[in-house]
């Protein structure tokens, strides 16, 4: 592969483009939920640039692009929301109540798996923001003392397992309500999950949103709160 071109943003960007358009065909042709886009073309990217040897970095040129977009991308949910105020103001108080449970519920899973394997509190901060989208995890990782490479391995695994089993759980546990569906995927696989709360149905991916964004809220105070602990305790 020629060294001028990998070492361009559009390296990068080309050969996301490429692996996703193959991972939504892949998925619409079998079916299967192991094909979810977002794996297929991660798996992708990761055996082309292992097999030609292209360098992390000359990706990233492009990749970053990508990246720089999240931020904005979380913002347009708020859109999707609004489209749906009626059925929020109709179910408010479920929402809300069911939001805080699955997201305290995530929170809680994290540190104790976190107390159970005995790690240092820059890991457990590390692997809080978890569940929410990476534009807003990294931030939060970051200012409570977490490494943000840590945070953003667990994100994508997190969502691209999330999405995968979302629909597969759903039918499991005879979930049909839209805002059921919506607020427990986006309490547990973040923007990952939305995305495909969305494909599912517009309630559910308005309710998703709702639950992705309180839980990064959540997932804040929660960090603080330990960091005032633990200088309490020094």
């Amino acid at each position: 592969m020629p060294d001028a071109f990998t070492r361009t943003p559009f390296f990068g960007l080309t050969l996301i483009f490429i692996c996703w358009v193959l991972g939504v065909k892949l998925q619409k042709k079998t079916g299967w939920l192991l094909c979810n886009p977002v794996l297929t073309s991660a798996l992708m990217i990761v055996v082309i640039l292992t097999v030609t040897g292209v360098p992390l970095k000359h990706f990233n040129m492009g990749g970053s692009v990508i990246t720089m977009l999240l931020g904005p991308a979380t913002a347009v949910l708020a859109l999707n929301i609004y489209q749906q105020r009626k059925v929020l103001q109709e179910n408010f108080l479920p929402i809300l109540v069911g939001c805080t449970i699955g997201s305290l519920g995530s929170i809680i899973a994290a540190l104790a798996l976190c107390h159970l394997f005995g790690t240092n509190s820059v890991f457990s901060a590390s692997m809080l923001p978890k569940s929410v989208t990476t534009a807003i995890a990294l931030g939060i990782s970051e200012n409570g003392g977490g490494i943000p490479g840590i945070t953003a391995g667990a994100v994508v695994i997190t969502g691209i397992e999330g999405a995968v089993l979302a629909p597969f759980l759903c039918k499991l546990f005879h979930i049909t309500d839209p805002v059921a569906e919506g607020v427990a995927i986006g309490a547990c696989s973040h923007a990952v999950g939305t995305s495909k709360a969305l494909e599912i149905g517009k309630i559910q991916g308005a309710m998703s949103s709702i639950s992705l964004l309180l839980r990064a809220e959540l997932v804040d105070i929660r960090l603080r709160v330990l960091q005032a602990s633990e200088a309490r305790l020094r």
